[in-house]
């Protein structure tokens, strides 16, 4: 249900898988909404309702569109009379150096239009002290204002988890912060609105690094995990049974699974920023997050090493043979590419030969990589593969028929029981 549009004008930077939900929230909860992106395809979808974000229906659009209460644009004439601004942009990794450019040219370009007791928030992931250091002089010399007397700046790390059902915007708390108290107020009287519960940090750099934490942990139990994996194998140990046997304990031990590698925006890129960071500030290296990028990275290149000697095994070199791929994404139930091992699989792939097919309904034809092809699923071209691996267990593949047709499977995420299909 969306409610009447009030007179708060929230422009969102940005209309990605972060900033295209906060905008449906958004405009449910009475804001009037103007989602800003540079990409005129991105703008010209938006504005016929077709979404290319998993956890935002065309419906959900629609209604967001039809109400008047949504407006994608591609100018920052529209943020004029902006009530808050979030800058929910890119922030990728160059060469292992992070690129703020993004953030910069929403910044340069927002800055105009701010006026006496408005909020800017950046929720792009970045290294701690960029609110202070980086935004907030840009904000100041474009505006001719002053952050934290004239107007509020603040910073609340995103926590979207495409795909999830069960933690939603709307119900995962959401850390805040402010450059001063007072605009700390304004953040949690901005995210008090669009979520259940906020939870206030005492500066913009101790939210920076809270992100940057979460990821991180996760980034190094996924690695440890991993090379636990390889090594279980060598040992003869089927690291599956010790994961779930380890899981029965309700305390001290946390699940964590092995895979293919990592992929989205948030392990490849946010771990190195804290890296890249303490490098630059502390001159000391931090080993962890250098060590679970080495592994994870590494991960790609096993499971071709896997394919390969599966198929030597029956006979067969990876030239000229058909590999299929279920899963193209880098997580279950998502349409999300970015930085997926799938794509780096499929170039070496590529490289030695083969011949790929691809099974993922969630990605469109159109986005998968030069020469391979996307087919759907049937027992005829599982017959007809000369292996198939899994790389995205996504809930609408058919595994009952994989597990009947295909005599020669590769599983990376355990999701196949029969007693043919070999484990990573």
């Amino acid at each position: 249900m969306i409610a009447t549009c009030g007179k708060d004008k929230l422009v969102i930077i940005g209309q990605g898988y972060v900033g295209l939900p906060i905008a449906m929230r958004a405009v449910t909860t009475g804001f009037s909404v103007v989602g800003i992106d540079l990409d005129a395809s991105r703008v010209s979808s938006l504005r016929e309702a077709r979404s290319y974000v998993d956890d935002v229906s065309d419906g959900e659009l629609a209604m967001a569109l039809e109400s008047g209460c949504y407006r994608p644009s591609q100018s920052y004439v529209d943020a004029a009379g902006f009530t808050a601004a979030i800058i929910a942009v890119p922030t990728p990794l160059i060469r292992g150096t992070p690129d703020l450019s993004f953030v910069e040219s929403a910044a340069v370009a927002i800055a105009p239009h701010i006026r006496h007791g408005s909020l800017v928030v950046l929720e792009s992931t970045t290294y701690p002290g960029t609110t202070e250091e980086l935004l907030v002089p840009l904000l100041e010399q474009g505006s001719e204002l002053v952050a934290g007397a004239d107007f509020a700046v603040g910073y609340s790390p995103e926590r979207i988890d495409p795909g999830n059902p069960t933690w939603t915007l709307a119900n995962t708390p959401k850390v805040i912060s402010g450059v001063n108290r007072s605009s700390l107020h304004a953040v949690d009287a901005l995210y008090s609105r669009l979520v259940n519960t906020t939870v206030a940090v005492s500066s913009t750099k101790e939210a920076e690094f809270t992100k940057l934490l979460e990821n991180t942990f996760r980034h190094v139990n996924i690695a440890l995990i991993n090379e636990i994996t390889l090594f279980a194998r060598q040992l003869g140990v089927d690291v599956w049974k010790v994961i779930d046997a380890a899981s029965t304990k309700p305390f001290g031990y946390m699940r964590f699974t092995p895979g293919p590698g990592v992929g989205g925006h948030c392990l490849p890129v946010d771990p190195t920023y804290l890296s890249w960071r303490v490098n630059r500030e502390l001159r000391r290296p931090f080993r962890f997050v250098e060590l679970a990028n080495e592994i994870n990275d590494t991960m790609p290149h096993h499971v071709v090493k896997r394919i390969v000697a599966t198929l030597s095994r029956r006979g067969k070199g990876l030239a000229d043979s058909v590999v299929m791929l279920l899963g193209l994404a880098y997580k279950a139930n998502t349409g999300d590419l970015r930085g997926s091992p799938a794509l780096r699989i499929i170039e070496m792939l590529v490289t030695l030969g083969a011949r790929i097919e691809v099974v993922d309904s969630h990605v469109e034809s159109h986005r998968c990589p030069p020469g391979v092809k996307p087919i759907e699923l049937s027992e005829d071209a599982l017959r007809l593969a000369d292996i198939v691996v899994l790389l995205a267990d996504h809930d609408d593949v058919d595994y009952p028929l994989v597990e009947r047709a295909a005599d020669c499977v590769l599983d990376t995420r355990h999701r196949l029981t029969a007693a043919h299909v070999e484990y990573l």
